[in-house]
């Protein structure tokens, strides 16, 4: 499965109430370690299939969401369970890092 477009709309029903953990990704288009990461992302949202919900968000496009969520650098992974804020990575982490964060949900 695709990672999914998260944006304010949407962001309540596929993050916050989601039955399993979202990693969200918080990104721009001209974020360079963001590119690196993209990548990264789409993979584990395919490998992670049914056990964790990948989402993207950008940053530049919903402001209000970067803001409400205290992004201040990017890229910036934020792991949700239960509709709770449970772990954050900042900066390109890398598939290892990911997988760490996504192993504690």
């Amino acid at each position: 499965m695709a990672a999914v477009v998260v944006n304010k709309d949407n962001f309540e029903a596929e993050v916050l109430k989601s039955d399993i953990p979202v990693l969200v990704d918080f990104w721009a288009t001209w974020c360079g370690p963001c590119q690196m990461m993209g990548p990264v992302v789409e993979s584990l949202s395919e490998e992670l299939s049914g056990k964790v919900k990948v989402c993207k968000i950008n940053v530049d496009e919903n402001g209000d969401l970067a803001s409400e969520y205290d992004v201040m650098s990017i890229p910036n992974f934020k792991l949700f369970k239960n509709g709770s804020m449970a772990d954050e990575r900042v900066g390109a982490v890398g598939r290892d890092g990911l997988l760490d964060m996504v192993s504690k949900a």
